[in-house]
């Protein structure tokens, strides 16, 4: 792969280029960032920007004060690439918290793995409606300890309203929901980003993670895409190489508010 060449095509389509990614949000193209304003339980934050050290700071202080009169907390997603090369420092010196760093790989799909390898009674679902949701907050909450809330609002959201646009798929042990994840599919670019992977403690270690990602691989091959992408944590980064994922870049969530 030409992962500069990639990173480029990354930029353009799904931050620069990209529109909504929810119904009912507004993108803008305002102050060199191109951000994104909905509900309190919608995504809201700086997906791009164009800056360098004379206009960053300003245009940190804009966005601060966007967010803020509509009461939403924010987060500006900051990729390594970015510019000025600073701009990390100068959001935490603004009042953002830096979360955990991520890293950002891609793969073509058409060289991924596309058969669910599946332990001895275990089904993967695809889910189409709100019972299927409610199996993927259960397993959410269980697997990461966190709310769920911004999970099914988004989920049943995105299904009511753009269902083409989503990929939910939850694992089954019986009628037991053990593994979870989606994914996302921006119409008119070359990428399908991977999400929300999550496995129960007691289900790690057999295959389901990888059944979910060659699950989804089919889908998104037959819907034309090119790449997969996914934000990975230092636990799946070994398992996506494995599986033919390059390192594109790192990104780092910057949180405003509460």
């Amino acid at each position: 792969m030409d992962l500069e060449a990639i990173r480029e095509l990354f930029d353009r389509q799904l931050r620069q280029g990209a529109g909504p990614d929810g119904p009912g949000t507004l993108l803008e193209r305002v102050d060199g960032v191109v951000r994104q304003t909905g509900a309190a339980d919608d995504w809201n934050g700086v997906r791009w920007s164009d800056l360098d050290v004379s206009t960053a700071d300003a245009a940190i202080a804009a966005q601060i004060r966007h967010f803020t009169a509509r009461d939403r907390a924010f987060e500006w997603k900051l990729y390594a690439h970015d510019r000025p090369g600073d701009l990390g420092g100068r959001l935490t010196a603004a009042g953002f918290a830096a979360e955990p760093e991520e890293t950002v790989m891609v793969a073509p799909v058409r060289g991924l793995p596309t058969t669910d390898d599946l332990p001895e009674g275990v089904r993967l679902l695809q889910v189409t409606d709100a019972s299927g949701v409610d199996l993927m907050v259960d397993v959410h909450a269980r697997a990461f300890g966190t709310d769920s809330d911004h999970l099914r609002h988004r989920l049943l959201t995105r299904l009511r309203e753009a269902p083409d646009t989503v990929v939910p798929v939850v694992a089954l042990a019986g009628d037991r929901p053990v593994s979870a994840a989606r994914m996302e599919l921006t119409p008119g670019t070359d990428f399908a980003g991977l999400w929300g992977g999550g496995t129960v403690a007691e289900w790690r270690g057999r295959g389901l993670y990888r059944a979910l990602i060659a699950f989804r691989a089919r889908i998104a091959a037959e819907r034309g895409y090119r790449y997969l992408q996914v934000d990975a944590s230092d636990q799946s980064r070994p398992i996506l190489a494995r599986l033919g994922f390059a390192t594109l870049t790192a990104t780092t969530p910057y949180v405003y508010g509460s």
